[in-house]
C-alpha cells in the first residue's frame, strides 16, 4: 500500500507531500495542472519496484530512468524536471506502509537518461499495479505487444503493460468465484461475458442467445468495462493490488459510469488501492453518494491555479471538503446562464 509521495519539481505538478488513503484517490483539476502527470508518475515507479529482476541501486537506476523515458515519452529525462530557467532537479520518494519497499529516486534538469536512486528498497511488491489510459486496449490485443517489442512506435509503454496483463489467463478455483462475484455488474453493464479465444489470442463478448461478439464492433464505452471486467477475471485486480485509471467517465453515458463507479468502489473493498483522474462531476458525485452507503477510506487531491497563474494542491478527505471544483463551478456557470437565457426569454 502506498502511503504518500514526496514529490518535488516534476512537471507541473506543485512540490508537496501528498498524502493517500488505501482505498479511493481521486485527482481533480483542469486540463495542464498534472493530474495524469501524477497518476503515471506513482505508476511508473511502483511498476518499476514490481517487475525489477534485482532490488540493487544500479539495476533500479537504470530500470527508474528507462521506464520514466518509456511511458512519458520526452525528449530526454531531464525534460520531466519543473521548467524553469537554469539548472534544477525533481525529487520523488515513496514512503509505503511496508517501510522496507520505500524508494526514493532524483534527476536533474541536464540529465539524458541517468537517474539517481537515493533510497533503495528492500522488498518488491507483491503486486504489479494496472494502469488503465483513456481509451480501451482490448481491440490492441494480441498484436500491439510484438509490434512494441520490436519495433520503435510511439506508444507509452503502459500500453504495452496493460495489454499483457490482459492476456495473462484467467483465475480458476476459489479466488475465481471471487472474481465471478466482482463481474456480476459489470456483465450485466456489458449485456455479456468477456471470453479470449486461446488459438488468435483475440477477444470477444459472449452475449446469451446470440454468440460470440468480436470485440471491434462491441461500443466503446463498453469495451472499457470489459478491459476492467478482464483484469478482474485474471487476479490482477483482486486482494491487495493497484489500479490507476485516466479519466474512466471518457466514451461512457451516464448510467454506464455509474457502474464503474460501483465497480471502483467495490475493488476498494476487496483491498485495491484505486487511483483515478477525472474531470467529471458525475462520476465524482456518484463516488460521493455510493460511499456514504458503502464507506471507503478517500483522498482528494485537487489542482488548481491562484491568481499568480502557479498550481497548487488541495488535499482532503471528502468530496464536500474541496475548496475549489472546476468541474461544479462550471456545471453551476452553465446553470446561471440557462437561466438568464430563460428569463430574457420570458420578459
Amino acid at each position: 500500500m502506498l502511503n504518500s509521495a514526496t514529490i518535488r519539481n516534476f512537471g507541473p505538478l506543485p512540490s508537496a507531500d501528498y498524502v493517500f488513503a488505501p482505498g479511493l484517490n481521486v485527482v481533480v483539476g483542469e486540463n495542464g495542472l498534472g493530474k495524469t502527470q501524477l497518476i503515471k508518475l506513482l505508476y511508473t515507479l511502483l511498476k518499476v519496484q514490481a517487475d525489477s529482476k534485482e532490488l540493487t541501486k544500479t539495476a533500479l537506476q537504470k530500470d527508474c530512468a528507462e521506464k520514466l523515458v518509456n511511458v512519458f515519452r520526452p525528449d530526454s529525462l531531464g525534460r520531466l524536471v519543473t521548467r524553469r530557467q537554469g539548472h534544477d532537479r525533481c525529487e520523488v520518494a515513496l514512503s509505503m506502509q511496508e517501510r522496507e519497499q520505500n524508494l526514493a529516486i532524483s534527476f536533474a534538469t541536464r540529465s539524458s537518461s541517468s537517474v539517481q536512486v537515493d533510497s533503495l528498497p528492500e522488498q518488491a511488491l507483491a503486486q504489479s499495479p494496472a494502469f488503465l489510459p483513456t481509451r480501451e486496449l482490448l481491440t490492441l490485443c494480441p498484436w500491439f505487444g510484438p509490434l512494441y517489442d520490436n519495433f520503435d512506435v510511439p506508444f507509452e509503454e503502459s500500453w504495452r503493460d496493460t495489454v499483457s496483463l490482459l492476456g495473462n489467463p484467467a483465475l480458476k478455483g476459489q479466488r475465481a468465484k471471487t472474481a465471478a462475484q466482482l463481474l456480476i455488474p459489470l456483465e450485466e453493464a456489458m449485456g455479456g461475458k468477456v471470453v479470449v479465444d486461446m488459438a488468435s489470442k483475440r477477444f470477444y463478448l459472449q452475449i446469451p442467445g446470440e454468440g460470440k461478439m468480436e470485440m471491434p464492433l462491441v461500443a466503446e464505452g463498453l469495451r472499457k468495462i470489459a478491459m476492467l471486467a478482464r483484469l478482474i477475471s485474471t487476479g490482477t485486480l483482486l486482494e491487495q493490488g493497484y489500479l490507476f485509471w485516466d479519466e474512466p467517465e471518457t466514451n461512457l453515458n451516464p448510467k454506464l459510469i455509474r457502474k464503474i463507479a460501483a465497480s471502483i468502489l467495490t475493488l476498494c473493498q476487496q483491498g485495491i488501492q484505486v487511483f483515478i483522474a477525472t474531470h467529471s462531476f458525475f462520476l465524482l458525485k456518484e463516488l460521493d453518494l455510493l460511499s456514504r452507503q458503502q464507506p471507503v477510506a478517500q483522498r482528494y487531491i485537487g489542482l488548481s491555479l491562484d491568481e499568480a497563474g502557479q498550481v497548487q494542491c488541495e488535499q482532503v478527505d471528502s468530496l464536500v471538503e474541496l475548496t475549489r471544483l472546476v468541474a461544479l463551478d462550471e456545471e453551476l456557470a452553465q446553470y446561471d446562464r440557462e437561466m438568464e437565457l430563460s428569463h430574457g426569454a420570458t420578459e
